[in-house]
């Protein structure tokens, strides 16, 4: 009898390749009661699961992988589906791999070349600066997605391409906004790599913001989120803003470069008792369907999520058939006004 394979589990259950390795992996995006179907036929079959990176054989050269620095944040969450659906349309494979926080999202790449025979891949979240010489080792198409149009002078961007929206430009736009409300003393949340990252070009944009009106930054309203747990994360937003409030008793805005950073912090402030937006205003960044639900629902900037996800797949597709070059694609986010943000009492 041959033996069963990851392909056997996913034509078995109806379902790709990467949803079976996602159920392995207990990743979260994934519908419970197909975690369940997946988990019974594996028992079924006494198939024995290998590490999801290797279970496709070498072989294979109709495989995409997709990496995603995190994962548990929602607003990739809709763009791994369309990817996904969009690969198995073209019968591709999609190797999904979380990149931990510590991880530099190109070495795991370069790791997973040596696996497997790769068509392409895809990096969703990470840095947006990567030293020349170790982009140059990957030897197949790839696209980094999501993560900042800056780069450093001297990288050849010609070999890959870059589709994202341009994250100081948006900041500011953000950071405009509260400041035609009248706020001034606007703390702001952020990420605090030391590698580069849209964190930093989001507060870059903030910064721009002050500076073209005139007005001085202060180094004192600049939180970093905590290193130890999930950088964009509520927990982070919620445990970032008790400090602002314990220090900076006057803030009339709080500014979050995420959106479930944002939500954690609306959580802060109405446990200390001061109301959203009459007392402090909250706006976020990236647009997640959770903002238009919280209440108060969430002011923010939208990213086109689905738009960049279908341009993504797309133009990685034509790259590896020849009929495209690699492009850097920018697009346009939208501040979405709703009810955490208003003007200075």
């Amino acid at each position: 009898m041959a033996e069963i394979t990851i392909k056997d589990i996913a034509r078995k259950c109806g379902v790709g390749v990467s949803t079976v390795s996602r159920a392995i992996n207990d990743h979260p995006d994934i519908n419970p009661a197909t975690r369940q179907m997946i988990m019974e036929m594996i028992e079924q079959t006494g198939f024995i699961p290998n590490n999801s990176a290797r279970n496709l054989k070498r072989t294979d050269a109709k495989c995409i992988a997709l990496l995603v620095k995190g994962i548990n944040n929602p607003f990739f969450g809709s763009m791994i589906r369309i990817i996904e659906e969009e690969a198995q349309k073209k019968k591709y494979a999609l190797v999904l791999r979380h990149v931990e926080a510590y991880e530099d999202e190109v070495d795991v790449a370069l790791e997973l070349v040596k696996e497997k025979r790769l068509r392409g891949i895809i990096f969703l979240g990470g840095a947006f600066y990567h030293a020349q010489e170790k982009l140059e080792k990957l030897t197949v198409p790839f696209i980094f997605s999501t993560i900042g149009v800056e780069k450093a002078e001297g990288t050849n961007t010609a070999n890959y391409s870059n589709i994202a929206v341009d994250d100081r430009v948006e900041s500011k736009k953000m950071t405009d906004y509260l400041l035609d409300l009248g706020h001034r003393r606007i703390a702001i949340i952020t990420e605090g790599s030391e590698e580069p990252s849209v964190g930093q070009l989001r507060l870059a944009g903030y910064e721009d913001a002050f500076v073209q009106r005139g007005l001085d930054v202060n180094p004192d309203l600049i939180y970093y989120v905590k290193e130890e747990i999930e950088h964009y994360s509520m927990e982070n937003g919620y445990l970032t803003t008790k400090r602002i409030l314990a220090e900076n008793e006057n803030v009339t805005a709080v500014y979050a470069t995420a959106d479930l950073l944002a939500v954690g912090a609306c959580r802060a402030i109405l446990e200390a008792g001061r109301r959203i937006p009459q007392d402090i205003s909250v706006a976020g960044y990236d647009g997640i369907s959770l903002g238009e639900y919280y209440n108060p629902k969430l002011t923010t900037i939208r990213q086109p999520a689905k738009e960049m996800a279908g341009e993504t797949i797309r133009l990685m597709f034509d790259v590896i058939a020849g009929k495209e070059r690699h492009r850097q694609i920018v697009f346009e986010a939208e501040l979405v006004e709703r009810e955490s943000a208003g003007p200075v009492s």
